[in-house]
Formats: C-alpha cells, sequence, structure tokens
C-alpha cells in the first residue's frame, strides 16, 4: 500500500489535537502500522520508530500537538486549510512520506513525533536518539532554517507599601515602580544584552502581561510583570535572569523590592541554536529542495536536539505570508504542492545522506 501524504492530512486536520493528542497520536500509529512500520509510544508520549541500523544515524522530527482554537477542515483544489495543516501535520505528513519511501542498506532512520511542543515540550526533553543529524518538521516555505532564537519566558514581581489613595506619599505604590522597570527592560540589552547575531538580528525582551492592584482606593502593593526574551547566542537563561535582576534593581527605588523569577516549567527553556550551514545535512536539503539556507522565526524543539548533532527545520507552509499570519492564525493553510515537493526532497536528502557514508 502507498501512502498518499495528502490524504493523511487531510485525516490529520480533521483529527482536532489542540486540548489533547491522543486521537491524533492513534491516527498516527495506526497509518505507521498500515505501512509496515513497528512504532513505539515512549514513557513521555513520543511516537517513535527506527529502520535499519548503525551509522550515520537521521532522526526525523516533528509535533502532532496544535494551539487553540481549533480551526476546521477546509480542501479546495491547492489547499489544505485548518488548524495545524502548517504547523505541523503538513510538515508531519512530508516526514511520514520520506520516512516510509527510505530503506537505508546502511545507517539508521528514526522518526520521533512529540506530543507538547506548543506547551512544554515534556516528549522533545524525553528523547535520547544520540543522532548524527536532526531534521526537524515545521513551516518554512521550504527554506533550510539553520538558526532559531531562543524563549525564554518570566516574571518581575515589583513590591511597594500600600496606603489609603487619599494619602498616596504614605506609601509606595509599586504601580509606579513597574513603569520605571519596563522602562529599565528596553535598556537591558544596551548594557547587558548580547550583540546582534549574523543570522538571527539582536534578542528581545518584551513585556507581555501586567498584573497589579488591590482596589482602585488603595495605593497597590504590588505588581507582577511577565516578559518574554527571545534570546540569540551565546546567551543563556541562567544568565539572562541573573543580569536582568541586577539591571532592574539598579533603574529602580531601594523603596521597591524587585524579584525576578523564571517561568516555573518542567522542561529546560528552549535556547537559540545554530547549525553549521557546510553540515552535510545543510547541503543535502538544500540541493534537494533549491530552499534558502536562513534562520527560522520562531523558537522550535530544534533547540533540543542542536545540543546532540547538526540541527536544520525544515517543512511546507509559512508562520506568515503577505495578508498576515498563518501558523497559529484562523487562516491557517498549506499548499498541496508544498507538501508533496516536501516530501520528495526530504526523501532525496536522506537518500544522498545515508549514501554519502
Amino acid at each position: 500500500m502507498s501512502f498518499d501524504p495528502i490524504s493523511f492530512l487531510e485525516r490529520a486536520v480533521q483529527t482536532p489535537s489542540h486540548e489533547g493528542v491522543d486521537e491524533m497520536r492513534a491516527l498516527l500509529v495506526s497509518t505507521l502500522e498500515e505501512h509496515g512500520a513497528s512504532p513505539t509510544i515512549d514513557d513521555a508520549g513520543n511516537v517513535v520508530a527506527s529502520k535499519g541500523e548503525g551509522q550515520p544515524h537521521v532522526v526525523l522530527n516533528t509535533h502532532i500537538d496544535t494551539v487553540p482554537p481549533h480551526v476546521p477542515f477546509e480542501r479546495t483544489d491547492h489547499e489544505i486549510r485548518g488548524r495545524g495543516s502548517c504547523d505541523a501535520k503538513g510538515p508531519l505528513a512530508a516526514i511520514l512520506a520520506a520516512f516510509l519511501a527510505t530503506e537505508p542498506s546502511t545507517g539508521t532512520l528514526t522518526l520521533a513525533v512529540t506530543p507538547d511542543e506548543e506547551t512544554a515540550s515534556t516528549g522533545a526533553a524525553h528523547l535520547d536518539l544520540d543522532a548524527d543529524a536532526y531534521i526537524v518538521g515545521e513551516p518554512t516555505g521550504l527554506d533550510v532554517c539553520v538558526a532559531a532564537r531562543g524563549r525564554f519566558q518570566g516574571t518581575v514581581t515589583i513590591g511597594g507599601t500600600g496606603a489609603h489613595a487619599a494619602e498616596p506619599s504614605a506609601g509606595v505604590n509599586a504601580i509606579s515602580g513597574a513603569a520605571q522597570a519596563i522602562a529599565a527592560l528596553d535598556s537591558f540589552d544596551a548594557e547587558f544584552g548580547p550583540a546582534p547575531h549574523p543570522r538571527l538580528g539582536p534578542p528581545t525582551l518584551t513585556p507581555t502581561l501586567v498584573e497589579g492592584g488591590e482596589a482602585t482606593n488603595r495605593v497597590p502593593s504590588q505588581v507582577t510583570i511577565t516578559f518574554d526574551r527571545r534570546s540569540v547566542p551565546p546567551e543563556s537563561a541562567d544568565r539572562l535572569f541573573d543580569l536582568l535582576g541586577q539591571h532592574l534593581r539598579a533603574h529602580t527605588p531601594d523603596t521597591l523590592s524587585i524579584d525576578v523569577e523564571p517561568e516555573d516549567r518542567p522542561t529546560p527553556f528552549l535556547e537559540a541554536f545554530e547549525t553549521d550551514p557546510e553540515a552535510p545535512v545543510v547541503t543535502a536539503l538544500q540541493t534537494a529542495s533549491g530552499g534558502e539556507v536562513r534562520a527560522f522565526g520562531a523558537a522550535t524543539e530544534a533547540s533540543y536536539f542542536a545540543k546532540d548533532a547538526p540541527t536544520v527545520v525544515f517543512g511546507p507552509g509559512h508562520l506568515q505570508d503577505g495578508a498576515g499570519p498563518v501558523a497559529h492564525g484562523e487562516r491557517e493553510y498549506v499548499t498541496i504542492s508544498a507538501v508533496e515537493e516536501a516530501g520528495v526532497a526530504l526523501e532525496d536528502a536522506l537518500e544522498t545522506l545515508f549514501d554519502s557514508e
């Protein structure tokens, strides 16, 4: 039975996976079994299947979860529309086509599909595959992405002294302190930030949520600012949080308390990564796809794998197009031709990688 990536993609997009992935994972497992593979589900919910043995070991990876809300399936002559069509069930369909079509005479090909890339990445953090190269499926417009910024999240809690609003001088206003702290976020990189990266540009530090105040007639005693950090090499999460605390303390009055804390999460933050553009996995996939070698626009689980071996991000679809957001958007879509082209390019690149050894 030959595998049809478009038929699979139609079924996948009609399988909601924004609240749980059990149904989508069952579809993936049954599809692999129908085509002769022997997948397993590990303790973290990853679907893993391998063929061949020895070196090189190449891993194909993507994820089956999607962001809410679900967007219903629709097909036109040229497009598959709906939630997950490009992020990342379109890339998954292309990866499946390549995995099922490839029979390495020497070396090992592994498919590893994670369940929670959009949230905590516990699946990816659990994987220990000891590979020689990773190809991570995400919507890149068939470009070969060799770098991505990291994503850290944390909070700044400003503590003041509550008082009656009729006598504001009797207290210390945490909201006023928050305004000073937000201004200090803007100046952090000039003092402590890494230099702009040749591919990724400068890091960003963005306040995304402010919560505070207890009553309309009371000087507020506490405000919490949530911030989003998009990092570039060589910045680590530990270094960011340490330096940010020092910077904010130096730029706010001593009458306020300042507490900087990382997001409480069960897995490491996704840190920035960069792969050598001359690595064999890059050249093989670029030659096969004809795509540009560039940076990816979002944080990705490729961050975990890049610590192990050269890693690229590749797939059909776009994060955004000329009309606005695509991935995670209300008009998410992928073109049928791009999914088919991605599958062929992946198959050709794998043939090159296994034949080159």
